[in-house]
């Protein structure tokens, strides 16, 4: 099973699975196809687009748990 964390980056999650876009289009990252989503992390992200990153990160791997 695929684990999230905070420190890795927008890009690193979609590439695991493309379908996590809506879930952090949910939570406010509209920055899924942008370059910086390839080099920023998912809190860092989150500090620029006011998103709860924990509870981000609590979303995502509940969504990949519910997939393995």
């Amino acid at each position: 099973m695929f684990v999230v964390n905070k420190n890795m980056t927008i890009g690193e999650v979609i590439r695991q699975d493309p379908e996590t876009a809506k879930l952090l289009n949910e939570y406010g990252m509209h920055c899924t196809t942008c370059p910086f989503s390839q080099m920023e992390s998912l809190e860092q992200a989150g500090q620029v687009h006011g998103c709860d990153v924990d509870a981000l990160v609590a979303a995502l791997n509940d969504y990949f748990a519910k997939k393995a």
